[in-house]
């Protein structure tokens, strides 16, 4: 099972939203960055992820599971771009910010660390075991 990162910003789409769709999920949509849609293209129903907050957050706050795979996205008519639907999992009992990735040198080579503009982002099974661990699981 593969692991990844999804990035919102609080005022656009909130964990607390998330966890509110429940079982039914969400598309997650609106990518519009070339790179972000092929990642999301290699993702399988099963996979997680983790949520982080950007802009004034910048933290990790839960985990997220893929429910549907790449599919169009509904919210634009151009075929370039596609998008997966997640749902909810599970609040980490403490967030993770990206001061917190960036001073532990396990996670140096995290995509978050080093490319903090990329809207969806893979995670190694490594960088996800540290962050669990960081988050007090």
């Amino acid at each position: 099972m593969a692991k990844y990162l999804f990035k919102s910003e609080a005022s656009t789409w909130s964990w607390e939203q998330q966890v509110a769709k429940g079982d039914a999920g969400e598309e997650w949509d609106g990518v519009r960055n070339y790179q972000a849609r092929n990642v999301m293209r290699d993702m399988k129903v099963g996979d997680q992820g983790f949520f982080y907050l950007s802009q004034a957050d910048k933290k990790i706050v839960g985990v997220v599971e893929v429910i549907a795979e790449a599919h169009p996205d509904s919210t634009t008519d151009d075929e370039r771009w596609e998008c997966v639907d997640i749902k909810a999992v599970r609040s980490l009992p403490n967030h993770v910010t990206l001061a917190d990735c960036k001073a532990d040198e396990r996670l140096a080579d995290m995509v978050l660390v080093n490319n903090t503009r990329l809207s969806v982002q893979p995670v190694s099974d490594a960088e996800w075991g540290v962050v669990l661990e960081l988050a007090g699981e």
